[in-house]
């Protein structure tokens, strides 16, 4: 049996004819949101909801307090969330507002994972 070969019916024009837009515009929302992880002032917020940890074991240094149910967690069931979007990025014109908004100087805040969830099932 030949082997069929599937040709892709959205144009290809970014990186040497190898990307869509829409694959484009997510390689440079990926980067941009990798870069949030060294920003001060989010880095800031998770120091300011964290406590020594009153947990058994010992190699749980810091808890986390979730800012939505006030509830204490170890930091990988917390997200450091913005409490405003920062929109979406599909074109050169959404970039300065995307960016602005990401690396916002104000507005972070710790969510536990099913408060981050809600929060964003709410928005949607």
């Amino acid at each position: 049996m030949k082997k069929r070969i599937r040709k892709s019916k959205t144009l290809k024009t970014r990186n040497s004819g190898t990307m869509t837009e829409a694959a484009f515009w997510g390689m440079i929302r990926a980067t941009l949101r990798n870069k949030t992880r060294f920003w001060k002032p989010k880095i800031e917020a998770l120091k300011a909801a964290r406590r020594k940890s009153l947990s058994t074991n010992k190699r749980l240094k810091w808890e986390f307090q979730c800012n939505n149910c006030k509830h204490w967690f170890p930091q990988k069931f917390i997200q450091v969330h913005h409490s405003q979007e920062a929109g979406s990025l599909k074109s050169a014109s959404d970039l300065p507002i995307f960016v602005e908004r990401l690396f916002s100087e104000t507005g972070w805040e710790c969510l536990c994972k099913n408060c981050h969830k809600k929060e964003h099932e709410r928005r949607e």
